[in-house]
């Protein structure tokens, strides 16, 4: 008997560990929950829902394949290894199936599995599955990992050019399997695993922002595909329209694949990467980052550690500011485009991407508050929040990680905010108490007129003086 280990993959198509459990022989199962571990990895409520959700969703899939699933709660994975031993010998597996998760503590745990399992003659066998290219494929002349995304990306566009990579083939039905008590009668909602947390229950409205389901995703994804993707490089910015595919939170808990996104991307040019139109591109473009960000946590397991990648940004002196990191996580700074940014993502568990640059480089450089706590209340709020595009991200903003941006090139929200939301579109949706204001006004209420009375804090900090502090606090580093 074969056990297939659902990890953050929860679908039956195109599934690297799937396909290899099943043309190994019958298989069952498993996916493991770890509640207490998910929240020292900071995940958000939202994700956590949002996972479950979909864990139904493929129970139902699994049924239709006649592929039973097992369902553990343990809530720290210090003690898995363990409990999986004592599984595989009850139900006589003779192999677990599973693709690579690149987090440290991730692929320490899966190391600790597999010594455990082959000491008891248990094959565990880890496939490549959320990557285009393998962790550890992509190297320099020599034989070192990128640490300059355009180097890394030149590589992957000649990798992709010679050939896209391939879905695997849906599975078969296989016989059915007698039934047992460990099987899984129902699947957990977010109040079985938290129900001492009455304030946590993710509201209808907001599931609803977030529909669960493959067909769903794929829809998504042809509809992107089909109707934005020609406009993606001149609208993607603008975070006023449904300009971006939202893709994020179902590529990060393996709904949809990176591979299907490729497949679908390249349709219409009969499986070769053959662009139509820029925003192919563009968009490409997009997925080769999430792509070097997760070579960069493979290669550079420091950054999972809480520590930059440019290991000299250790000595920056941030400021110990409480009350300006509790304005900005509450979208109460004053800066109209860093609220309506942070209370998007307080009600909907999503912010729009140029809105993040935004934020976090307000966060790091304006407010000079160090950037792990930011990177940590995303992961906090984020349906989408990855480990690894997440952290790059954040240090890329606060010039601490590899790309980053030059200590001294520090958005301006307000100009940012003219230039992309020149309406004030996006702001007067989530800022109610200044929609009244006109497009010139509103990036910057009290600038004209600073005895202006409205029902919204003044900034908490002058944008100039601000980035000149930021700039001290960098440039000694050199």
């Amino acid at each position: 008997m074969q056990l297939i280990w659902f990890k953050q993959d929860l679908r039956i198509h195109d599934h690297a560990a799937l396909w290899q459990a099943h043309q190994a022989g019958s298989c069952i199962a498993l996916v493991v929950l770890s509640p207490e571990q998910w929240k020292l990895h900071n995940d958000a409520d939202i994700k956590i829902d949002f996972y479950l959700r979909q864990l139904q969703q493929l129970k139902i899939a699994l049924q239709q394949k006649n592929i039973p699933l097992i369902i553990l709660t343990i809530p720290l994975w210090k003690d898995i290894p363990n409990k999986l031993l004592s599984l595989c010998q009850h139900h006589n597996i003779q192999a677990i199936h599973a693709n690579i998760e690149l987090g440290v503590n991730e692929l320490k745990r899966d190391a600790q599995i597999q010594n455990l399992l082959e000491k008891n003659n248990i094959r565990f066998e880890l496939y490549h599955d959320r990557t285009i290219s393998p962790v550890g494929s992509i190297r320099n002349k020599s034989e070192l990992p990128y640490q300059v995304f355009g180097a890394f990306k030149k590589q992957c566009y000649e990798k992709l050019s010679i050939s896209l990579p391939q879905c695997y083939p849906t599975i078969e039905v296989q016989n059915a399997i007698p039934q047992h008590k460990d099987f899984a009668k129902e699947v957990p909602i977010f109040s079985d695993i938290y129900p001492d947390s009455e304030e946590k229950v993710i509201s209808e409205n907001t599931q609803n922002l977030w529909q669960i389901g493959e067909h769903h995703a794929w829809e998504l994804l042809d509809e992107f595909i089909a109707n934005q993707v020609e406009h993606y490089h001149t609208e993607r910015d603008f975070p006023n329209l449904n300009s971006t595919s939202k893709l994020a939170a179902y590529l990060n808990i393996g709904i949809l694949s990176i591979r299907q996104c490729l497949q679908a991307l390249f349709r219409h040019s009969h499986g070769y990467m053959e662009f139509e139109n820029n925003g192919q591109q563009i968009w490409l473009d997009e997925l080769l980052w999430r792509e070097f960000y997760q070579h960069i946590l493979f290669d550079y397991p420091r950054v999972s550690k809480n520590l930059p990648f440019k290991l000299d940004t250790q000595r920056i002196v941030w400021r110990n500011a409480p009350e300006d990191l509790h304005a900005w996580q509450q979208g109460q700074t004053g800066i109209p485009i860093v609220d309506a940014g942070m209370r998007q993502l307080l009600a909907t568990g999503w912010m729009h991407n140029r809105v993040r640059m935004i934020c976090a480089m307000f966060l790091s450089k304006n407010l000079l508050i160090d950037w792990r706590l930011g990177e940590a209340w995303f992961m906090q709020h984020l349906i989408d929040g990855d480990l690894a595009a997440n952290n790059g991200g954040w240090q890329w903003c606060a010039s601490t990680g590899t790309d980053a941006a030059p200590y001294f090139r520090i958005f301006n929200p307000v100009s940012q905010s003219q230039k992309f939301d020149e309406n004030g579109d996006y702001i007067r949706l989530w800022i109610p108490e200044i929609s009244h204001l006109d497009a010139k006004q509103i990036h910057e209420p009290y600038a004209k007129n600073p005895q202006l009375k409205l029902d919204y804090p003044k900034p908490i900090v002058d944008l100039k003086s601000s980035r000149m502090r930021a700039i001290e606090a960098f440039k000694h580093l050199s």
